[in-house]
């Protein structure tokens, strides 16, 4: 058995990577599995690196040692693997993924924990050929996420500040946009302000959207939000960060599915787990069982799923 930790040194304040190689020897000692620690250098370097080593075939537990990119980069490289296990070591700045796991979240920052927990499959998104392990979105908030970088470029701008300038210069351009959309054979066009699939629960730093998704039930939860006027989002948004569609149907549909498809007359941003991809006509499939996730021993998700 093989250990592999992608080490994401941009990703967080816990990630410096001497001090995390020198915990994760200290959580090895004693065992005679081979260890390698990866320090990445440059993006999608842990989905090349992982693939390859998943490529060998022999059995390799994967740590992704950073935020949530760096856990999406790894899924990326172990989808579709059956010898591979994966993990998230919990060190970026969000770890949204994790969130929905609550009591164990603080389990996925103790390597023995993760070094001696069992893996479980669940499920992924499939998106414009990028896999998804938590929510997928497009619309107004994939829009304003996409483009925080173009303003945190600017020296006096803030990582923070960024969000903002972005999120309001989205705001005067406009919440909606024309969209076909095809969900399980149904079929809708219009104009929407945003669509979220979700495998998880949290993404956005703490947006909550369908608090019931389970990552292992097979089925995507949809929220299409409809088109609004800038007043009326303003007003809707609070609820839907925190999963109170329910008393917002009039703007807001809830659908649970196995795939939904879009077309567009132009490229559309598509958030993947916090990172962009561009299409005019994506489509999220879902891919039950499709990667091997490990959960930290003693962890109550894993101990209900087993039961």
């Amino acid at each position: 058995m093989k250990h592999l930790f992608i080490i994401n040194p941009t990703a967080g304040k816990n990630t410096d990577p001497e001090a995390l190689r020198k915990k994760i020897n200290e959580a090895m000692s004693g065992s005679s599995d081979e260890l390698e620690i990866y320090v990445t250098k440059a993006p999608l370097d842990a989905t090349e690196k992982v693939r390859a080593e998943a490529e060998k075939g022999a059995p390799l537990r994967v740590y992704a040692c950073g935020g949530d990119g760096t856990l999406n980069e790894c899924v990326n490289g172990a989808a579709g693997f059956e010898n591979v296990a994966l993990t998230h070591y919990a060190s970026g700045s969000g770890n949204d993924f994790l969130r929905m796991f609550g009591s164990d979240t603080a389990l996925f920052t103790d390597l023995k924990a993760l070094i001696n927990g069992k893996a479980q499959p669940i499920d992924l998104i499939d998106v414009c050929v990028r896999k998804s392990i938590n929510i997928c979105s497009l619309g107004f908030d994939a829009r304003v996420g996409i483009d925080v970088h173009k303003y945190t470029q600017n020296p006096f701008i803030s990582g923070t500040m960024g969000y903002v300038v972005s999120l309001l210069s989205h705001f005067i351009k406009g919440i909606n946009r024309p969209l076909k959309i095809k969900l399980d054979g149904k079929e809708m066009a219009g104009e929407f302000a945003l669509v979220c699939a979700c495998n998880g629960r949290y993404y956005g730093g703490g947006f909550n959207p369908v608090p019931e998704a389970e990552p292992d039930d097979g089925l995507m939860d949809v929220l299409i939000v409809k088109k609004v006027s800038r007043l009326t989002f303003l007003t809707l948004i609070g609820k839907y960060a925190k999963g109170r569609y329910a008393e917002l149907t009039k703007y807001i549909s809830h659908y649970r599915c196995t795939e939904i498809a879009f077309e567009s007359d132009e490229e559309l941003g598509i958030n993947v787990d916090g990172e962009a991809v561009f299409s005019k006509t994506p489509c999220f499939r879902m891919e039950p069982g499709a990667i091997n996730f490990i959960f930290p021993k003693g962890a109550a998700f894993l101990t209900s799923r087993n039961s």
